[in-house]
């Protein structure tokens, strides 16, 4: 179980963040520097349990209607262009529906996302095209385009649904399609 640095030889450290405290990873640097040349891995405090990473796992498979699950809302929401899935989470914040013109004024000097007017529309193509590869296989849409009112809408079985997977996109970022790089 002991070890031995020996002055004038290499030491090869390897520590691991997900299970290695700070005080076992400071440790391990002054023994190998010859600071602490006492310490053995024994010695170290025992490192906390680490709480999971939330996962699309978490998510209910559970039928909201329609065939949709909090798990296809969230993959929906990932793999859409961010511009689309900004679109998407401003309309669940809305309750689920928005006149076009209230998506316009919100999205035409956004901050983060701007999308200039009349472009929201291309900027929605990526939720279809997703829709048609990740979603039920009836053809029940996520998103409603009323021309007729001029409405963008959510079905409220799914406004709830979608809150959770975006709890989920926001606190696991890693997960979400990124803008594609520039040449």
């Amino acid at each position: 179980m002991g070890w031995k640095i020996v002055k004038g030889e290499s030491v090869r450290l390897v520590i691991d963040t997900q299970s290695d405290t700070y005080e076992q990873a400071v440790a391990a640097v002054q023994a190998a520097y010859g600071f602490n040349p006492v310490a053995l891995a024994s010695d170290w405090p025992e490192a906390p349990a680490l709480d999971p990473r939330p996962s699309p796992e978490s998510l209910s498979g559970e039928d909201l209607g329609e065939g949709w699950t909090e798990r296809l809302l969230f993959d929906t929401i990932a793999a859409v262009m961010p511009g689309a899935r900004a679109v998407l989470r401003r309309l669940v914040d809305l309750g689920g529906t928005a006149s076009y013109d209230d998506i316009q004024d919100y999205f035409a000097d956004h901050p983060e996302t701007p999308i200039p007017r009349g472009r929201i529309g291309g900027t929605l193509t990526s939720v279809r095209a997703v829709r048609r590869r990740i979603g039920p296989d009836n053809n029940t849409r996520l998103l409603e385009l009323d021309d007729r009112v001029r409405v963008y809408r959510i079905e409220p079985f799914l406004v709830e649904g979608m809150r959770r997977a975006f709890a989920l996109a926001d606190a696991r970022p890693d997960l979400l399609r990124q803008e594609p790089a520039c040449p």
